[in-house]
This record gives structure tokens, sequence and C-alpha cells, in this order.
């Protein structure tokens, strides 16, 4: 039977996670994933906030995980190629679509992961499936990312998911100087090493864990020219002050873990 734990060093923290707990989460689970994807074309913009806002926005447990006192509230544009499960070739127009979410850094027990807020994708049998199998908040939308140059993306995406709140973003950036590989203990290897995603049902009465698996991000400083966003807003948060951080990465070729109940 597959091992979809978490590393025992993980399980030691009771509370914030340690540099050992995050390192630990390196270690790629044993047995066969239930996906594997790959990720490229990949924009982190990053804001820190203040703990207590984000806070009330999760389910019981789950704590928001700080690098110096600090939450951080992230919009991640990027492509996903490749999508296929252990036991099937890439499903013809369903095996690469453009995805855009809005999370933040959590942990529970001692692990650390990422929290979603929301996640949009062009695909509707991927929104379909993320929901079902993954309780993960998938919503449809349209997108179109542009490469005018090696270096220049354009991304453009409006929500048209019914029943929720409405949202639009729109960027332009551009990839510039790759970057070393991140510390361990830096702000980028907090915002960007992540190998644990957290999710819930829709009471937030049940809490699941997914492990996921990659090489560290090959990571590159970047430039946004333009941007515009209601993504934050959308979800009753309030728009992040001053200009985010930003990380231009990919890609990377990931695999998947089935969610568990923790």
């Amino acid at each position: 039977m597959s091992d979809f734990s978490v590393p025992p060093v993980a399980l030691a923290a009771p509370t914030a996670p340690t540099l050992a707990n995050r390192l630990a989460m390196r270690e790629r689970p044993t047995g066969t994933p239930l996906l594997r994807q790959e990720w490229s074309d990949l924009l982190f913009m990053h804001w820190a906030v203040p703990a207590k806002l984000l806070q009330p926005h999760l389910p019981p447990r789950l704590q928001i995980d700080t690098h110096d006192g600090m939450a951080w509230l992230a919009i991640v544009p990027f492509r996903m190629s490749k999508v296929r499960t252990r036991v099937s070739p890439p499903v013809p127009g369903a095996s690469e679509f453009l995805e855009l979410n809005v999370r933040t850094y959590v942990h529970l027990d001692g692990v650390p992961g990422v929290w979603f807020f929301s996640l949009d994708a062009t695909t509707p049998l991927a929104v379909w499936v993320a929901r079902t199998v993954f309780n993960l908040p998938y919503l449809r939308a349209t997108m179109h990312m542009e490469s005018p140059t090696a270096q220049l993306r354009q991304f453009r995406a409006e929500r048209t998911h019914s029943g929720v709140a409405p949202a639009a973003f729109r960027a332009t950036w551009n990839i510039m100087a790759p970057m070393p590989p991140a510390e361990p203990g830096s702000l980028a290897f907090f915002l960007t090493e992540r190998y644990c995603l957290y999710t819930s049902n829709k009471a937030q009465t049940k809490l699941y864990r997914g492990r996921v698996a990659h090489a560290p991000w090959p990571l590159f400083t970047a430039n946004v020219l333009h941007y515009e966003s209601s993504l934050i807003e959308s979800q009753g948060l309030p728009t992040p002050a001053g200009a985010p951080l930003l990380h231009a990465g990919g890609p990377v070729s990931v695999e998947l873990w089935p969610m568990q109940r923790v």
C-alpha cells in the first residue's frame, strides 16, 4: 500500500513549522502518485499582510504560516500541461490549460502548506475533477496567455463560473535574470518551497491534506509592466497595499498524491 503520510520529522512540531519540518517536505512520498503534470510560465505576485486579516478566512485548526511575523497573500498565473493520471496518457482537451490562483500559506501540527482561496482554470473537465475529487475551489474562467518575446508574458482572465463573485485579472511581465536556488530559511524559500496543500469541505468541518513533489523552483527576477485584478477582492479580502514581491518560475514536473483527511 502507498504511504501518503508526511515525513516523520514534519510531525515533530505541534505548532509552527521548524526549518527541519520545511526541509523534510522536500522528500518525495512513497508509492505511485495519482497525477503528473508540468507547471510553466509562472508568476508569483506576493504581498505581505497582517496574519489577523487572513486567519478568520481559514477553517478551524489551520493556522496562518508567517515569515518574520508577516503572512503572505499571492496571485499566481501559470500554464499547466502534460496532465495525466498514473495509468493513462494525457487526455486531449484536458491535458493543457491556464490556471490562476489566489493563495496563502498555512500549517497544521507543524506541517507547512498552501491554502487556496480560489483557483480559476480554463478547462471545464479539470474544474469538475478538482472540485469533485480534491475538494479544491476551482472555478471556470476564460484566459489567454501570449508570449510576444522569449521574456515577455501577457495574461488576461475573466471568471465565468456561475453563482460566485465575478473577478478579472490582467498582467504583463518580463522574465529577467535567473536567481540562485532559494536558500533554506530565506523569504524566497518560504514562499516557493511548498510541497503540501490543504483544503476542506464546503462547511469547513472536514480538513484534507495532499502532498506534491517536484524539484525546487527555478526562479527568475521579474518586472510587471501592467497589472489589474479583482481576484483578491472577490474573496472578501482587502486590497493589499504596495507593490508585490515578484518571482517568475518554471518549468517544473510535478507529481500529486491523493488528498487525505487530517
